[in-house]
């Protein structure tokens, strides 16, 4: 247990000395601030059929921001240490794949949540500012910020897996994004499908359809348990990908 807070640490003051994490989070907090500019001027307009939260954790600016920072994020993660060379070190010491695996993934996450903590604010000011407008519910907000966290968690999965495949971070972040995007556009299938089932099935994974019902602050324990299952079974397959060396 102690070799992986060592490792978790280690991974998340990696980020805080790269550029490249400022960069992100710089990226990351423009877009969310642009969506909550647009927000706030409709509300400016006196409109009452927004639904806050929805806009705030369901927007095109939202899912943008996901998927194309969730894939810079975790590049270099395994692609670095493997084009350094650092790698092997890492794996010769006395610490296991698993945790080599779950100290990098949770060292992504932390900071991912970290770039989410300024936007907290959002809803304060949505209060403070706007008082004639639909209150502000903080209890959507905080389901609509463990909805984040969710789908979050199963895309640096993702991202750490593409990294684990490679030593090259570009395509490291290019397979990342094109997971992450076939996992989000396979939700889709509900409103193309013809067959009841198949669009139960694509209901069930869709993720837009989950943010909606967090922001609306219905947390069903089905897209939880969900994404918890992916993001274990995409880290399981990390491991195997990083155990295979051993076959060489």
């Amino acid at each position: 247990m102690r070799a992986f807070f060592t490792l978790w640490r280690k991974e998340l003051a990696s980020y805080f000395f790269s550029p490249i994490a400022y960069v992100m989070m710089m990226f990351f907090l423009v877009v969310m601030g642009f969506s909550f500019w647009l927000l706030v001027s409709v509300l400016a307009r006196g409109s009452v059929s927004v639904t806050i939260m929805n806009e705030l954790f369901g927007s095109i600016f939202f899912w943008i921001a996901m998927m194309i920072v969730v894939p810079l994020l975790t590049m270099r993660t395994f692609s670095e240490e493997k084009r350094s060379g650092t790698i092997e070190t890492l794996m010769t010491a006395p610490v296991s794949d698993v945790s080599v695996v779950l100290a990098k993934y949770c060292g992504a996450l932390t900071f991912f949540v970290i770039m989410w903590m300024p936007t907290a604010v959002y809803g304060f000011l949505l209060k403070a500012l706007s008082p004639l407008a639909a209150p502000v519910d903080f209890g959507p907000m905080m389901s609509g910020y463990v909805g984040s966290f969710l789908v979050g968690a199963f895309y640096v999965s993702i991202g750490i897996f593409a990294s684990s495949l490679t030593r090259n971070q570009i395509v490291a972040a290019i397979i990342a994004f094109a997971l992450i995007s076939v996992a989000f556009f396979s939700g889709f299938i509900t409103y193309i499908a013809r067959d009841e089932f198949v669009r139960d099935l694509g209901a069930y994974f869709s993720s837009v359809e989950h943010m909606r019902d967090f922001a609306r602050g219905a947390v069903d324990t089905r897209p939880v348990v969900l994404y918890l299952s992916m993001s274990a079974l995409v880290l399981f397959a990390t491991v195997k990908v990083v155990e295979s060396r051993k076959w060489k």
